[in-house]
């Protein structure tokens, strides 16, 4: 195979863009906002982009499509059933699209994801002829799993799911089964109704593991929609965003903050997040802040945590970690923080008595407390609280625990019974957030940081999955 793809991962959002190219002129597929690293890579090569296509409206990050298309002067590939508020080539099934003497797009409509959605099969010139190499599914085919189907309206989704049959079997009816798979979704992305069972992928072996080809069309529909959690809330505004076209990004460094400057935003009900690791943000921390670690998926979280507006400060040790937060942010519609500061715990105080300790324990720890042994320094928990997602849930959790997904927190920190609070997720991630949360509410809190798989091996009393 002459031509070349590249892979460009974006694993805080678990999406992939795409750059194809025969060694001249290159091929972008739903890149994200941020395009300098898509210009860096085509640098790199020594490649023109030529053309830029989206195999659907995304909901999940806001588009860099329209303005990697603007600073190239590449073609913009859009469905032309998506009415947008900017200039493109409108693309439909069977269209096919000259990319190079040697490679050329198919347009394929596989609606499911969304009603409009289309995946590009990518032909090579043989001497034969055409040779189809793969497929760019977007939202559509993915490893092991397809794009999940409500995300236009609960009153869709049934619809949809049976569009999303139809048109993962219309690919393996079209493409041979060496033909390679390459999905935007599946990676982490709420987009995806389950999560991605490999790296990568070819149609024939979707063929194989793909539960969309197991199932006849009235069951995968039911297995589909049975499966869906919630989806962060931020998602309502992407495809606004990406509809009417997105502006450039603007990721100079934004005003800094002293410490008085961060009590009055605390005190004024903004958000002032901590972007140090839990570990850091445990030993010692501003009051009144939000512990999400760049280590973990913080854009996602923090915009499904916040009303959408409110002004957010950014805390980091160095300005180095700030611009990384700043990028992850612009991927979702958060264009500009209110400020930000880099430093130290101490640095951010006005006085010290308004840095905090986090009390921090495992799972063994909660083992030995409910079987009245609790560790030294820790408050006896009366209230276990799991901010997992509802599916995890319902997998197996702690045998009395209350259930609040991190999510739904903010609006529902009145329903935490009285007492102190021992919070857990999955990794100990997530229930960082929840703990500050509940700090900032005047509760007393134990995070504990530990991966949920070690609380039964550790003897915590579990109830069975739902």
């Amino acid at each position: 195979m002459k031509t070349q793809i590249s892979v460009i991962t974006t694993s805080s959002l678990g999406d992939r863009s795409y750059l194809a190219t025969d060694g001249q002129v290159a091929v972008v597929v739903d890149p994200q906002r941020d395009v300098d690293r898509v210009v860096y890579l085509a640098g790199e090569k020594g490649v023109r982009i030529t053309h830029v296509v989206e195999t659907h409206v995304h909901n999940d990050y806001v588009s860099g499509g329209l303005e990697l298309a603007r600073l190239t002067g590449a073609v913009y590939l859009v469905a032309a059933d998506d009415e947008v508020g900017f200039d493109r080539l409108p693309v439909t099934d069977g269209d096919v699209v000259a990319v190079s003497d040697s490679l050329r797009l198919r347009v394929i409509g596989t609606p499911g994801h969304t009603f409009h959605h289309l995946s590009y099969a990518l032909d090579e010139a043989t001497d034969g002829g055409w040779s189809p190499v793969g497929v760019f599914t977007g939202g559509s085919l993915l490893f092991g799993t397809t794009g999940r189907t409500d995300l236009l309206g609960q009153q869709h989704a049934h619809t949809l799911a049976h569009h999303q049959h139809q048109s993962a079997r219309k690919l393996a009816d079209l493409l041979p089964d060496g033909a390679e798979v390459w999905p935007t979704h599946g990676f982490g992305s709420f987009c995806s109704a389950s999560q991605a069972d490999a790296p990568e992928s070819t149609i024939g072996r979707e063929k194989q593991a793909n539960p969309v080809f197991r199932l006849a069309a009235d069951q995968f529909v039911t297995e589909t929609l049975a499966g869906l959690d919630a989806y962060p809330a931020y998602y309502a505004h992407m495809g606004v965003a990406n509809t009417a076209g997105p502006a450039p990004v603007d990721l100079s460094p934004v005003r800094r903050a002293n410490a008085e400057d961060l009590r009055r935003r605390i005190d004024a009900g903004e958000w002032v997040v901590d972007l140090r690791h839990r570990t850091a943000y445990a030993a010692s921390h501003l009051a009144g802040t939000v512990g999400l670690g760049l280590d973990g998926p913080m854009s996602t979280w923090l915009g499904w945590l916040i009303d959408w507006g409110v002004p957010i400060t950014l805390l980091a040790e160095t300005p180095e970690q700030v611009a990384d937060a700043q990028r992850e942010l612009v991927r979702i519609g958060i264009d500009r923080p209110a400020a930000q500061s880099t430093g130290a715990p101490d640095q951010w105080a006005t006085r010290p008595d308004e840095l905090r300790e986090m009390a921090v324990a495992d799972f063994p720890a909660l083992a030995a407390a409910q079987a009245g042994h609790v560790p030294g320094g820790l408050p006896e928990p009366q209230v276990v609280l799991d901010v997992r997602m509802t599916n995890e849930w319902t997998a197996g959790h702690i045998d009395g625990a209350v259930h609040i997904p991190l999510p739904d927190l903010p609006k529902r920190l009145a329903e935490v019974p009285a007492g102190a609070v021992w919070v857990h997720c999955g990794s100990g991630y997530r229930a960082t957030a929840a703990a500050s949360l509940l700090a900032n509410a005047g509760r007393q809190v134990v995070l504990i940081d530990d991966m949920f798989g070690q609380a039964e091996p550790a003897g915590v009393r579990m109830s069975a999955a739902v």
